[in-house]
């Protein structure tokens, strides 16, 4: 047990331009040594990017894609005896949000692409027609779940 209280949830503020917390949160996972204008200036820029090849809202393409990335299962290591199971558990909401994010900016930064927005993207696009490496993922982590089934019981 923790002996300190639970760390607090910080609340994130809108960005500025299109006053979403979810673009926020891209941007902050994008973001690196603290340059949050350069992190900005790749979201926005991939953004724009996506709005100009699909002809749709960039905000609605960016939701669809962070829900197709967005996690149902998981496993967790359990130690039951002297053996260690993977035990499939749901992801609480805010951690399968978290974990989309983290595999979109994960898997644009080891795309090809020239520039860091179209990698982004490109990520984006691909996550909305369910291909592409944080898709990939997402799957492989629900298909583990699936297979240790077995060991649901051990859930905690």
């Amino acid at each position: 047990m923790p002996r300190r209280a639970a760390a607090q949830i910080r609340p994130i503020e809108p960005d500025p331009v299109h006053r979403s917390r979810l673009v926020q949160q891209v941007i902050n996972k994008v973001m690196l040594d603290g340059k949050k204008s350069t992190a900005e200036r790749i979201v926005y820029d991939a953004l724009s990017i996506i709005e100009e090849r699909t002809g749709k809202d960039a905000i609605e393409s960016l939701e669809q894609a962070i829900k197709a990335l967005t996690p149902v299962l998981e496993v967790r290591s359990r130690r039951v005896g002297g053996a260690t199971y993977q035990v499939p558990v749901e992801v609480p909401q805010r951690r399968a949000r978290t974990l989309a994010v983290r595999w979109l900016v994960e898997f644009a930064r080891q795309r090809r692409e020239k520039t860091m927005a179209q990698r982004l993207a490109n990520e984006l696009m691909d996550a909305m027609q369910q291909q592409g490496g944080a898709y990939k993922r997402k799957d492989d982590i629900y298909r583990m779940a699936q297979a240790n089934k077995a060991f649901a019981h051990y859930r905690w």
